[in-house]
């Protein structure tokens, strides 16, 4: 791990002179840059929170330290800020010091960059981001909050491409530039460049075993070619080196769980689900608490019983019914809710979402409106056992599904749902779609026993 924090000094000979006279503020925005970007937390600073608070401390008047604070609490995704007067003061803040600072154009730009992500203008964000690397490529925070934006918005290509536009300009002598590697490896995967993506994630691997996103990126090229023994070799024999990374840890489980439930081993998913996954999700990473939701749900689709798993979750996902920050966050709450049983807050729900989609504001508001409703509509509706209705509400929007954000991984819970919901439909023409569904899904991934499953259930249900 980096532990050689870059000074006043440090940051002006890379370009990218930070605005303050403060050298333990630079070395506190280094060592909050360095964990968000290599996904752990380094206990020589206290952690990421505790980092943030010392470079705040360093120089109150730090206008990169409030855009840094701003930006990582906005793409964590915890809380809508329309609901956080304690974030819409803090933006504010931020707003009013680059007003009143003398900052450079890149910093006062970081600092437009976030005030439009928390107006729910993300696609506005990245662009000014993109303006930023124009001239300063190695800027590693604009890329970082880019290309994760990107994600959250379902823009695969345009996250490779701001990865890989930015490659020339970087050195392996550059800090950090392993990390960045990693980052590309993991854009590679989710541009179906499966070879390269996992040549690139070794090179980041070789650089630093310990960069957990490299390891999951080759986790993901596994789950995506159906090589699910090579997956979980991948993550048992790593281990020790991935959990380091407690931000992606958690999702590095739920890989390796669903490569067990792909096998039909199912009390072993559970196993990770109890000794990890479950216990991790209620700690406010979003990440974890939708992976935990999409591993019950998947389960549940599968036959298993999960007992009263749900409830363990339950209160944490309650939390955040009315929040709508992500529409792919807001579908694995709702599966959570009716995973519990709890249909009336399942209802208030649903006439939350409705209501942001019609009155609410943003990029989100706008995918909500298209997919994110009829989407959550159709998990309302299998619940109620009105199958053809999530099908019929489902199958027009499935390559919508995408704005949602998500990785392909993360997202086929829905491809899995759409295809369980034909299957139970008694519907003919819901027949027919749930086989050319399995016929895609063969064609996609040959090695996928749950596939055969799927395909032997369609059989055996309909044989006509």
């Amino acid at each position: 791990m980096h532990s050689h924090w870059r000074d006043c000094q440090a940051w002006r000979r890379e370009g990218l002179p930070l605005s303050t006279t403060s050298n333990d503020a630079c070395k506190m925005y280094d060592a909050v840059l360095t964990q968000y970007v290599g996904w752990y937390e380094d206990p020589s600073v206290g952690g990421i929170q505790k980092a943030i608070e010392n470079m705040a401390t360093a120089d109150p008047n730090f206008v990169m330290a409030h855009v840094m604070a701003n930006g990582l609490t906005l793409l964590a995704g915890n809380k809508s800020i329309a609901h956080d007067p304690v974030m819409q003061a803090a933006v504010a803040k931020m707003a009013q010091l680059a007003a009143k600072n003398n900052i450079t154009d890149r910093e006062r730009n970081h600092v437009s960059a976030v005030k439009l992500w928390a107006e729910g203008d993300t696609p506005g964000a990245c662009k000014i981001w993109e303006d930023i690397l124009l001239d300063h490529p190695t800027d590693l925070l604009a890329l970082k909050m880019a290309a994760d934006t990107y994600f959250f918005n379902g823009m695969k290509p345009e996250m490779r491409d701001s990865v890989s536009r930015v490659l020339p300009s970087w050195k392996p002598s550059i800090p950090l530039y392993g990390y960045l590697t990693g980052m590309h490896a993991f854009t590679l995967e989710e541009t179906y460049l499966y070879d390269e993506a996992v040549k690139t994630a070794n090179k980041a691997l070789n650089i630093n075993p310990k960069d957990g996103f490299a390891t999951h990126a080759i986790s993901h090229v596994y789950e995506m070619r159906g090589e699910h023994n090579k997956g979980i070799d991948l993550m048992s024999s790593n281990e020790r080196d991935w959990v380091t990374c407690r931000a992606i840890a958690g999702h590095c489980y739920w890989h390796w769980a669903v490569y067990h439930v792909e096998k039909g081993e199912y009390e072993k998913a559970l196993d990770i689900f109890d000794a990890e996954l479950g216990k991790r999700c209620n700690d406010g990473n979003m990440l974890d608490l939708t992976d935990a939701c999409s591993m019950l749900y998947r389960l549940e689709m599968e036959g298993v019983n999960v007992g009263e798993r749900w409830n363990e979750i339950l209160e944490t996902c309650q939390s955040h019914v009315g929040d709508h920050v992500q529409c792919f966050t807001d579908a694995h709450i709702l599966m959570a809710l009716l995973g519990a049983k709890e249909k009336e807050i399942a209802k208030q729900m649903m006439d939350s979402i409705k209501s942001f989609a019609v009155k609410g504001r943003g990029h989100n508001h706008e995918v909500a409106a298209e997919v994110g409703v009829p989407l959550c509509e159709a998990f309302e509706a299998y619940d109620n056992g009105d199958f053809g209705k999530a099908v019929d509400l489902l199958y027009p929007i499935r390559y919508k599904v995408i704005k949602i954000g998500g990785s392909h991984a993360q997202r086929d819970v829905f491809n899995l749902f759409l295809i369980q919901a034909a299957l139970k439909s008694q519907e003919k023409k819901h027949h027919k779609i749930a086989r050319i569904l399995l016929n895609e899904r063969k064609a996609l991934k040959e090695n996928s026993p749950m596939t055969d499953r799927l395909i032997q259930k369609a059989l055996a249900l309909h044989a006509d």
